[in-house]
């Protein structure tokens, strides 16, 4: 299992420079790739080989005057970019055969120097080192790291990455043994079932309710000025250059705090549960609504996707159920299904056995039965508990209450 450990860079100006001169250098090789790939596709020819793009692109390049600048970098980075071209074409060709899970991808497209986000790859073939708590690259040089935490193991890669506002990450690859990290992390016989929403982040099956924090929501007043001073601006001037940046900077603190409180969630619910139940969203049905805004905002999607890995990683149980399952109209005590809701009606009385429930809390219990959470943490399975019939569930189906079939 392959994990991230991402770390905030502080390269001095002459750094700046050298990684901007990295990024140009691994952008234009793979829009060299991409063009000899779509000459080849234009021409009806087969598609040239990485080996023969490596001679073409980066060996010959590097001798004519137009391209000779290509040497000022490491040669591993621009390797790693005709690796990604590889990449993209792989993906894209498995995505169209119906292989790739998740949306249709389409044909790879040019990198643009414009573009938000600019990132460079260097593997242990680079030789670059950790020396004096500085990040020691191949012809940019050490660079200043802001160590949070310390690293488990050898990375095997180091991408570098500058994101839109500005900001400079190293996120090293690390190799882990789910089973090793399993033993860090005590089991427990607790199993739990949430409902996401958007009043409450989540609901749990236990009546544990988390308040969603709406950190875009929260920063709509600083944007919105942000975007009016961005609007006055002289397009191409400098001034529209460090608004654009402040945007930016805003949108990414937002992003931050959501991811921070995501980490945080998921964590505590991995350590306190064995078993997990979630429904699953569909997101992208729920952004062509009214609700777009908010629900983006919540982010469900990288939050289930932090309990995937999270489960993976610690030995716990994570459980996705439909999301037609009628949990929000079913009753958790008797189980009869009391009919759809509008969204308004967060408190109902069943009809068949007159409990009272709250909408979500007893939509999490649902989910819960519904998953029947797999295994138990002692490994047996576990279905949900059988519930005496009700008196009008009696009688075989078909026939009137009181004339039972023999």
């Amino acid at each position: 299992m392959q994990l991230r450990y991402s770390f905030r860079l502080y390269p001095d100006t002459s750094q700046q420079r050298a990684l901007a001169r990295a990024f140009g250098c691994a952008r234009v090789v793979f829009n060299d790739a991409v063009r000899a790939r779509e000459e080849a596709r234009t021409a009806k020819q087969p598609f040239p080989r990485a080996a023969e793009l490596s001679k073409r692109l980066i060996t010959e390049a590097k001798q004519t005057v137009e391209r000779s600048w290509l040497g000022e970098v490491s040669a591993v980075v621009l390797q790693q970019s005709l690796r990604d071209v590889e990449t993209a074409y792989r993906n894209f060709f498995a995505s169209l055969k119906g292989d790739r899970r998740g949306p249709k991808l389409g044909v790879p497209r040019f990198k643009s120097r414009k573009d938000a986000r600019q990132s460079i790859r260097f593997t242990s073939n680079a030789r670059w080192k950790i020396t004096g708590g500085r990040l020691d690259l191949p012809k940019i040089g050490a660079v200043k790291v802001k160590w949070s935490r310390p690293l488990p193991t050898t990375p095997t890669s180091v991408p570098v990455v500058k994101d839109a506002a500005g900001r400079y990450f190293a996120s090293f690859v690390i190799d882990t043994d789910p089973a090793a990290d399993a033993t860090r992390m005590p089991g427990t016989d607790q199993n739990i079932g949430i409902d996401l929403g958007l009043t409450h982040f989540a609901v749990l099956s236990d009546g544990t309710k988390i308040d969603s924090p709406r950190f875009l929501r929260r920063a709509e007043k600083k944007l919105k000025k942000a975007q009016q001073e961005l609007s006055r601006k002289q397009k191409g001037s400098k001034n529209r250059a460090k608004a654009r940046l402040k945007i930016a900077r805003a949108h990414a603190k937002v992003t931050d705090a959501r991811k921070e409180f995501h980490h945080q969630l998921s964590t505590r619910l991995i350590s306190e549960n064995q078993g997990i139940a979630v429904e699953s969203l569909s997101v992208a049905g729920l952004a062509r609504t009214r609700l777009a805004k908010s629900v983006h905002d919540a982010g469900w999607s990288s939050f289930i996707s932090m309990l995937e890995y999270k489960a993976a990683r610690y030995g716990r149980t994570l459980v996705t159920i439909g999301r037609f399952e009628p949990t929000s109209q079913t009753c958790s005590t008797c189980g009869v299904k009391d009919g759809p809701k509008p969204l308004n009606i967060r408190e109902w009385t069943c009809a068949a056995c007159g409990a009272v429930h709250d909408r979500d809390t007893n939509a999490a219990i649902n989910i819960k039965t519904a998953a029947g959470l797999a295994v138990s943490a002692c490994g047996a399975p576990v279905g949900p508990e059988p519930v005496l019939a009700q008196r009008a569930e009696t009688g075989s189906h078909g026939f009137p209450t009181g004339n039972r079939a023999a």
